[in-house]
């Protein structure tokens, strides 16, 4: 049901005794979900009001406002940013309106963040961590979502399972996720409370400073990366880095290195979810948007597998070259140098030489028959972003026909479209550094060395980043 301005302000003035708004304006918020605008009364106080438009949408509000009222004044004081303060709600039908006391501070949009200062940037990482640092027990007293990590995993899958059958995701990005999802050296994270629907909009802003938090309808404790997937989004890769830098030096403990890729995983993964929340409000129009976002996602991941293949097979001929030399020299350990008056001639090949031996025994993995493994884990460091896949092109690896993920609720892609393979493409390879202003060591517990099959498994494909 969608209200206008009007509608709204008399909305606000039953949840609210005394409010007699003098002036109101619609705000920008969530058009698949809920109504807002924003009141001003005759003493010039402001206040926010939200309506929803459906029953699911109503139950997210009253779940922001369970959120809420976990933050007892003692959290509140410690927090680095405002958050809202309930002033009345009223019960129409099934549908319950909220309205809140006003914040001070503005929205900017995504490209505005990215291109200011770096001020902003460092501001944003302090306050993801200072969400990331707040107790869990704030959340599990207010009987909020709680996971761990393998119990978050599980979720996802079950999301992929539930929704495969759709028929309308390209069967690349459902075995690269699959493969992701099970590939449990990723998902060893230290679970906090996290936001759960983080973005530009939900971030008022008072110059370079953070000045308040909006939209808690998802809080719960579940994966910290959950918080970064709006960067995806992002066409300034020095803004992301030090947003993930100053986070990683204000968090209270260690951030573990594949955050950044799950973040990605995330981000991808929204897509799909935003068609299946299309399908099942039987909106064409966010159908269409979804399929458009994801057939250019799929177009970029094609695009990388076939760049990494190149350079797996590029890496294994000069291995062998490097080989040959080394036989031809009569030497057991095959680390001869080329022949005097040949280095001109061998150039790559003496380029090639200095490649690690996992190039070769990546390369050799593949089997040749020219197709990358969509479905490895998420984007790898420098050294592991040119490993070859296995080229098995199968698509599931439990006998389903997997063709769409499931829906996860407050997950929003945003509203662009994708830039398909230009922009795209561009940030997609530029996503191979990986994990930003941390330290790439796995933690203590991960159980997966650098060298380890889990970890080559995890760093197969590239951090892939899209238009929102």
């Amino acid at each position: 049901m969608k209200r206008t301005p009007m509608e709204l302000a008399a909305v606000a003035s039953a949840a609210v005794p005394g409010l007699a708004p003098t002036g109101v304006a619609g705000t920008p918020d969530d058009a698949v979900d809920f109504d807002s605008a924003q009141l001003v009364d005759a003493s010039g106080k402001q206040w926010r009001v939200r309506a929803p438009r459906h029953v699911e949408a109503s139950m997210r509000l009253e779940t922001e406002v369970q959120a809420l009222r976990a933050f007892t004044p003692a959290v509140k004081a410690e927090l680095p940013f405002l958050i809202p303060h309930l002033a009345g709600s009223v019960r129409q039908g099934e549908l319950s309106t909220f309205v809140y006391s006003h914040l001070a501070g503005s929205t900017a949009s995504l490209s505005a963040l990215a291109g200011g200062d770096r001020a902003v940037a460092t501001e944003i990482g302090r306050v993801i961590a200072a969400i990331h640092d707040l107790p869990k027990e704030l959340v599990q007293q207010a009987d909020l979502p709680s996971y761990e990590a393998d119990e978050y995993r599980q979720r996802k899958l079950n999301e992929l399972d539930q929704a495969a059958t759709t028929g309308r995701i390209p069967s690349v990005l459902l075995r690269r996720w699959e493969h992701a999802l099970e590939d449990v050296s990723l998902w060893r994270f230290a679970p906090t409370v996290v936001h759960g629907d983080l973005h530009e909009d939900h971030l008022l802003l008072s110059g370079p400073r953070v000045s308040a938090v909006i939209g808690w309808t998802e809080l719960c404790v579940a994966d910290p990366a959950q918080d970064f997937a709006w960067l995806a989004a992002a066409e300034n890769t020095d803004f992301v880095h030090a947003v993930h830098e100053a986070y990683a030096t204000a968090r209270a403990g260690a951030v573990d290195p594949h955050l950044p890729r799950r973040a990605a995983l995330a981000a991808e993964f929204a897509l799909a979810q935003w068609l299946v929340r299309g399908v099942t409000l039987g909106d064409g129009s966010m159908i269409r948007e979804a399929e458009e976002m994801l057939a250019a996602l799929e177009a970029d991941v094609e695009s990388l597998e076939r760049e990494q293949h190149e350079a797996a097979e590029r890496a294994l001929r000069a291995e062998e070259e490097r080989i040959e030399w080394g036989d031809a020299e009569g030497s057991d350990e095959h680390t001869a140098s080329p022949r005097p008056g040949t280095e001109a001639q061998h150039g790559a090949a003496a380029v090639g030489a200095t490649s690690s031996p996992r190039w070769s025994e990546d390369a050799a993995a593949s089997d040749g028959d020219g197709h990358a493994d969509e479905a490895r884990g998420l984007p790898a460091s420098d050294e592991d972003d040119a490993e070859a896949s296995d080229g098995d092109g199968d698509a599931d690896d439990h006998g389903h026909d997997r063709r769409r993920p499931g829906p996860d609720d407050g997950t929003r892609p945003g509203t662009g479209t994708a830039s398909g393979s230009s922009l795209a493409h561009a940030r997609l390879t530029a996503g191979r550094e990986g994990a930003v202003g941390q330290d790439d060591t796995a933690p203590e517990d991960s159980g997966a060395g650098p060298e380890s099959p889990d970890e080559l498994e995890t760093t197969a494909l590239p951090i892939v980043s899209f238009g929102r």
